[in-house]
């Protein structure tokens, strides 16, 4: 086999290594067959282009082409030209799947269902990544570099799944960039080792000249190398601080099943790991706040509505947003004649939360708070113009509202466009979701009695379980299992019900936020990272949109659905409480111990953390962990720079004095040699000096006074070797330095860049230690078989 089929076929295999850390992402994983055909005939086209020979971009182009043809079919056949030309049709379908794809991915989290957008985003992910190895480690035979595409992959992979890739795909991936290396070692080495096979190096009798320089010993220094380089990789992530993840919690060393503390908590979409804030081994405080509310169980805290239903998941609507005004308009639907309570509650967030969305209760009225925020109507959210939650303080005035059973029951219908856009579901629904809803809601009288039978059904009658361990499918068909296996966690609940709502005909849309928190001895209110929720919001005309509680043992069930109050009549809109107060305490606690929420809202005096910011065991800079990092950090920024730091230091110490002039001369001969190596000329120690200086001039294009050195250099070392009493040799630093000038004039720029940064001559290193190995090889050999070989016996002096 070719070196160059060898390396074709181990970029492939180094790139479906890699491939497979993205297999926990999406379920079912059978797009990794589909990746695994483009990558292979992607690569079957660089082998065939390379044989021809082609020039390299033209390699890297027809191997560009055949891969968007082959995507073209794939996933786009009907919108192609002749069904394999990617036409404007099939562009636009393309352009279609990726902004699917892009949405799916914000939405769901791991694992995603195979959506087709999910499915062309990893196909087109992989290809592209291996386009890159494959023309760095074949088309330019530099297997290093390769390695950045194949770190990214897997880097992509380990943070989606949120550690999720484990150990075993680390290995699978290191091996495979491990053989990549060793393949193309092979090659380089097994070169080297022919070049510089002129004399016996095994130190074994009889050994042919050029037997040292067979392709097995390279070939297992290559494999010691890259044993250390994977032993290297392994222990590095283990110096390294964990990266966790989640919805709420992207903190360091905060994901499931890790300790630590610090980080920060982040997100671009709510939904994408509520389920792991659901796991967190540590409930996390994210706010704290005070209210004037008497019932504090219904401050439900929202951050935002999901309104847009298509089949595959819920999402928020794109929607223009606008500056905050300083009284927000009167929540849409709500009626004059509606008990209102109006609240005012402050808020101190964490300086680890950090979020886009603000969490206020439904529906503020009020906000105060500094910063760019914007406001989004019809959804009644705040979302940051570059702004964010973390370590805000802000107060929101909202409204406690009140409805009674016999108002929600007696609701007129509502507006005809809302009922147009909230009720909408895709026809991919499955029949057993609408059928379910009726038969669960058969015998009521109006749209609140069905709501109240389904929030009933699944919280109490319908023998649901709660279990934040199912796997978080948010579309249809997950709508579908849920209510035949009947167990999951809030996404599933509110979805549910909101999707069997629509199907009734009831205008729904899903809230994602906290559930009040939990009441703390001096009054405020902790809201931690496990009150994580999504409860779904259904509109009656009169009452606006209106909070239910499906999930079992999560939240509370709202007054309102459980009986119906004889009274209908409005209540005057209440005034903040003069005895509560809302405004989170400066002073110092009476208590003489502060707890860790008191210190993060700075309630503990001056030598306490300040409001906002983390308690004080986890908020300090650990140093050791800075400088272990930063030195990891060096270390591994300074492999690349090893050759060149060593071709420098050994130059140096080659022109540099020397006591014996023979030694001196030699030096410098072997110098300018490999200064000539490091410009592409390969070194060929079966010539004379005379014979090497002319091949240096010819194939290096010196110019005279580059020429006349090298000659001047080698009468120097034949006389040095050769005549009895050589004289000494002056003026050979200035003269290696002339004909490296010469070299480096002549050569072009990407030679000139890699004879400075890769020396080529660095192998120098590979050989001695190879060298060094077998001589301490033969020699443990050697005196093992002297250690073990058996005494002989001492003939016996009595007669037998």
């Amino acid at each position: 086999m070719s070196g160059r089929t060898r390396l074709t076929l181990a970029a492939y295999a180094a790139t479906l290594a890699a491939s497979l850390a993205l297999l926990p992402l999406v379920k079912p994983a059978t797009w990794i067959f589909t990746a695994a055909l483009v990558l292979g005939l992607q690569s079957a086209a660089g082998w065939v282009t390379r044989r021809v020979p082609l020039a390299r971009p033209l390699t890297i182009a027809a191997q560009a082409v055949l891969t968007l043809l082959v995507l073209t079919v794939i996933f786009v056949r009907e919108q192609a030209v002749l069904g394999v030309l990617p036409g404007p049709q099939a562009l636009v379908a393309f352009g279609g799947l990726f902004e699917a794809g892009v949405s799916d991915v914000g939405t769901y989290a791991p694992p995603a269902p195979n959506t087709p957008g999910i499915r062309l985003l990893l196909v087109t992910g992989v290809a592209v990544i291996g386009l890159l190895v494959d023309t760095l480690a074949v088309t330019f035979r530099n297997a290093a570099p390769a390695g950045l595409p194949l770190l990214a992959l897997y880097s992509v992979a380990a943070g989606l799944s949120g550690g999720g890739a484990g150990l075993v795909a680390f290995l699978v991936a290191a091996t495979g960039y491990l053989v990549l290396l060793l393949a193309e070692g092979r090659d380089r080495l097994s070169a080297w080792g022919r070049v510089f096979g002129g004399a016996q190096r095994s130190g074994r009798p009889g050994s042919p000249i050029g037997e040292g320089g067979s392709a097995s010993a390279p070939a297992r220094t290559g494999m010691r190398i890259g044993a250390v380089t994977l032993g290297v990789a392994l222990l590095v992530p283990f110096a390294l601080p964990g990266l966790g993840g989640g919805f709420l919690g992207g903190g360091a060393g905060e994901g499931e099943g890790r300790g630590g503390k610090g980080g920060t908590i982040s997100a671009v979409n709510p939904l994408v790991s509520l389920q792991n804030d659901l796991r967190q081994p540590e409930d996390r405080e994210v706010l704290r706040y005070r209210t004037n509310a008497v019932d504090k169980s219904g401050l439900y805290l929202r951050l935002v509505a999901l309104d847009q239903f298509d089949g595959t998941s819920w999402k928020s609507s794109v929607r223009p947003v606008q500056d905050v005004p300083d009284q927000l308009p009167w929540p849409d639907g709500l009626a004059q004649d509606v008990r209102v309570t109006e609240v005012t509650t402050n808020f101190v967030a964490s300086a680890e939360y950090d979020q886009k969305w603000l969490p206020m209760p439904y529906p503020a009225s009020r906000v105060s708070l500094s910063g760019s925020w914007r406001y989004e109507p019809a959804g009644r959210m705040l979302v940051g113009d570059g702004q964010s939650t973390r370590g805000a303080r802000y107060s929101v005035t909202s409204l406690d509202v009140r409805p009674t059973g016999e108002q929600l029951a007696a609701a007129p219908a509502a507006p005809e466009k809302l009922v147009r856009e909230y009720t909408r579901v895709p026809a991919s629904l499955p029949a057993d979701v609408r059928t379910t809803a009726q038969e669960v809601t058969r015998g009521a009288r109006n749209d609140y009695e069905r709501a109240v039978r389904l929030q009933d059904w699944f919280a109490e009658d319908g023998g649901f379980r709660y279990d934040v361990n199912v796997n978080s499918g948010t579309g249809a068909g997950a709508v579908s299992r849920f209510l035949r296996d009947k167990e999951g966690f809030c996404i599933h609940f509110s979805f549910s019900m909101a999707a069997m709502a629509r199907s009734l005909g009831i205008p729904a849309r899903v809230a994602v936020g906290f559930m009040p928190g939990t009441p703390q001895p001096d009054g405020s209110v902790s809201v931690g990272i496990r009150d994580a929720h999504a409860w779904p919001e259904l509109y009656f005309q009169g009452a606006g949109w209106t909070r239910f509680e499906p999930t079992p043992s999560r939240g509370t069930v709202p007054d309102y659905t459980r009986e119906r109050s004889t009274g209908g009549a409005s209540t005057p809109t209440a005034r903040p409480s003069a005895g509560a107060s809302a405004q989170p305490s400066a002073v110092p606690s009476a208590s003489e111990s502060c707890s860790p929420q008191q210190r993060r809202l700075g309630e503990c005096g001056q030598d306490k953390a300040v409001a906002g910011a983390v308690d004080g065991d986890g908020g300090g800079f650990d140093w050791r962990t800075a400088g272990l990092v930063a030195l990891v950090v060096l270390v591994v920024l300074g492999l690349p720079l090893l050759p060149w730091l060593w071709r420098g230091r050994v130059r140096a110490r080659r022109l540099g004095p020397a006591p014996d002039p023979v030694a001196r001369v030699l030096a410098v001969w072997q110098e300018i040699n490999d200064t000539a190596w490091d410009y592409g000329i390969l070194p060929d120690e079966s010539r004379t000096p005379r014979r090497t200086a002319a091949r240096l001039v010819r194939e290096g294009e010196l110019a005279t006074d580059a020429a006349d050195a090298v000659h001047r250099v080698a009468r120097a070392v034949e006389e040095a070797l050769y005549a009895p009493r050589p004289r000494p040799a002056t003026g050979l630093t200035e003269q290696a330095e002339l004909i490296r000038r010469g070299l480096h004039a002549s050569a072009s720029g990407p030679a000139r860049l890699r004879a400075r940064l890769a020396p080529r001559s660095a192998a120098r290193v590979t050989l001695a230690a190879r060298e060094r190995t077998e001589a301490l090889r033969t020699s443990w050999s050697d005196r093992t078989r002297a250690a073990t070989r058996p005494l002989r016996r001492k003939p016996s002096s009595k007669p037998s």
